[in-house]
């Protein structure tokens, strides 16, 4: 964790449990963190999405910059101090008799900086797990600009899917030394499943989880908040 030159950015990862909680308390909590981006695990991606996933980033003092149906409830959003240059969307292999996952991406520019932005939610099912994230680390290191990935992975950084996703990137968490922090669940936080990679040209500046009575009530998982200082383009 250090200071140096580049371009601040203001980052929250967060599974936000389909909105099945205190939706008041999870809009404040992000409106209190002020991020540039959110990634959003668990977002609208049933009927209706689009409004629903418009009214989320609303209430968020955001836009939507990619996913949610698409991408399998996976949504970017971002202020409009970022601007979103290009998105896509990514589905990985469906396992019969589970979930359908995927992920989304934008490649985004803020000042005289660019970024991929990405962000997926892994299966329950150890067995499936792995497969899906070499698909996503596939969706990752075919990025043009500096990577910003965050994940819900299901597993600890022990597990076969997290080494998978982390290779070649950094762990914000352990660059600030703070991997000791648990992101789940917010009723008993006894594991760290929730991640936010980067690129090794991107500073990791600062790293929470935020751990209140109103991340309590908001989800069942803790936002994970990071600041950054990502490279200039030159």
């Amino acid at each position: 964790m250090g200071q140096g030159a580049g371009v601040p950015l203001r980052v929250v990862s967060y599974n936000i449990h389909s909105q099945r909680d205190d939706t008041a308390a999870l809009a404040a909590v992000v409106r209190a963190a002020r991020p540039d981006v959110v990634i959003v695990q668990e977002g609208p991606r049933r009927f209706r999405w689009r409004q629903k996933s418009a009214t989320l980033a609303e209430s968020f003092g955001l836009f939507v910059a990619a996913g949610g149906l698409p991408a399998l409830g996976n949504l970017l959003l971002t202020s409009l101090r970022v601007q979103v240059r290009g998105t896509h969307c990514q589905r990985f292999p469906l396992t019969p008799g589970r979930h359908l996952r995927g992920a989304a991406y934008a490649d985004c520019r803020v000042g005289d900086a660019r970024f991929t932005l990405a962000g997926s939610h892994l299966s329950t099912d150890p067995a499936e797990r792995p497969g899906q994230a070499a698909e996503f680390k596939r969706g990752l290191d075919a990025a043009s600009s500096p990577v910003l990935a965050g994940a819900d992975l299901n597993e600890g950084p022990d597990g076969p899917a997290w080494a998978t996703v982390a290779r070649g990137l950094t762990d914000a968490a352990v660059a600030a030394d703070l991997a000791d922090r648990h992101t789940y669940s917010c009723a008993d936080p006894r594991r760290r499943i929730d991640a936010l990679f980067v690129d090794p040209r991107i500073t990791v500046v600062d790293y929470d989880v935020v751990d209140t009575p109103q991340t309590r009530r908001a989800s069942d998982h803790f936002p994970v908040l990071v600041d950054l200082l990502l490279p200039t383009t030159g």
